[in-house]
């Protein structure tokens, strides 16, 4: 298998990657990643910039080594763009705000902590796409079934497991964003946005797409002149971002599909700028190619229950990952998978006494 860019440690060059457009890579430590792309769009006022790294002393320090080498100072920055409500996206955006009084902008539904308020649909018009909209996969609740269940930070699981059953680098992750959640590093978004606003950055003009799937908030942003497309996690160059059934959202999966049709369909992108990995041009192949692994996953998981017949997440999940894999994130995953299957009537589902969720397929 090929080495994952995603992977690939933080180096200290600065980049221009698009007109007037500076690549910065940041140094993360998350499962799976080695860095995150914060993108600098230089104009006559100063800088823009999308996605400031992760929350904290010594990523703030990093980040001002990079700019200091794009020629840029904190005070230079008159606006932040997050893309989405992950740490690794938001994490500089309160103290640029505190620098230099730099607008905060996310989609109006940018939320981070337990209880997201809204709705993770898609932002749809008739205007908005060359062609008409898609059906975005979702279903009317089966009374019959048992409601799904909304995201708790603590106890069980929607799908039963204990919390403190999972893996320890996972449960520390996870306290690390609970108390993230709580302090001044989560920004306060000054100017919300949505789906087709307009935005004047580097000197042109971006339009702004709503691409739920990943997060309910995510966001990208298209430069139709220079064909410049600013992706987010939304795509990737080499891996598939995580798609969580820990959502608000009936199926997840189904607007993730919904969103990459989305991008898919705009014309007029030639550089597309992820949040993690190398640059990359053709848009609409790489679109489909993730979407390709999420309908092969789906059929995995048929395959497993032909074999194991009726089975927990947990029991799904570890047949789908390696066991290097496995914990919180890939029964997540797994969920918001077989959630897909049965919201589409190719599997059933009940709660055992015990309280863990069984799936079957047909």
């Amino acid at each position: 298998m090929s080495r994952r860019q995603e992977r690939e440690s933080a180096r200290t060059e600065v980049t221009e990657v698009a007109p007037d457009i500076l690549r910065l890579e940041l140094p993360i430590r998350i499962p799976g990643l080695g860095h995150v792309n914060c993108y600098a769009l230089i104009d006559s006022e100063g800088a823009a910039i999308v996605d400031p790294g992760l929350p904290g002393p010594g990523a703030w320090r990093t980040l001002q080594d990079r700019m200091a080498r794009a020629g840029i100072s904190a005070k230079h920055v008159h606006t932040v763009i997050v893309t989405h409500s992950h740490p690794d996206h938001f994490g500089g955006a309160a103290r640029f705000h505190k620098e230099s009084g730099a607008k905060v902008i996310a989609h109006h539904s940018f939320y981070f902590g337990p209880g997201r308020p809204g709705s993770d649909q898609p932002e749809v018009s008739v205007d908005d796409l060359p062609g008409k909209p898609k059906d975005d996969g979702e279903a009317d609740e089966d009374l019959n079934q048992p409601p799904k269940l909304v995201h708790s930070w603590r106890g069980a699981t929607p799908w039963g497991s204990s919390r403190t059953a999972l893996d320890i680098g996972r449960r520390l992750l996870w306290r690390t964003l609970m108390f993230m959640g709580r302090v001044p590093w989560v920004p306060e978004i000054t100017h919300p946005i949505g789906h087709g606003d307009e935005l004047k950055l580097a000197g042109r003009d971006f339009f702004a797409v709503h691409t739920p799937g990943h997060t309910a908030d995510h966001l990208c942003l298209h430069d139709p002149e220079t064909g410049t497309f600013l992706a987010g996690d939304h795509v990737l160059p080499t891996i598939t971002p995580h798609i969580s059934g820990l959502s608000e959202s009936r199926d997840p999966l189904a607007s993730f599909f919904y969103s990459l049709d989305r991008v898919a369909e705009i014309s007029h992108v030639g550089q597309v700028l992820p949040a993690h990995g190398h640059p990359f041009t053709d848009l609409a192949e790489r679109a489909e190619a993730i979407k390709r692994h999420h309908y092969e996953r789906l059929d995995r998981i048929k395959e497993i229950a032909r074999e194991i017949g009726p089975g927990t997440v947990p029991e799904f999940s570890s047949k789908l990952f390696p066991p290097r894999s496995w914990g919180l994130m890939a029964e997540a995953e797994t969920y918001a998978h077989l959630e897909h299957l049965l919201l589409a009537g190719e599997a059933e589902r009940r709660r055992r006494s015990d309280g863990m969720l069984v799936y079957e397929t047909g």
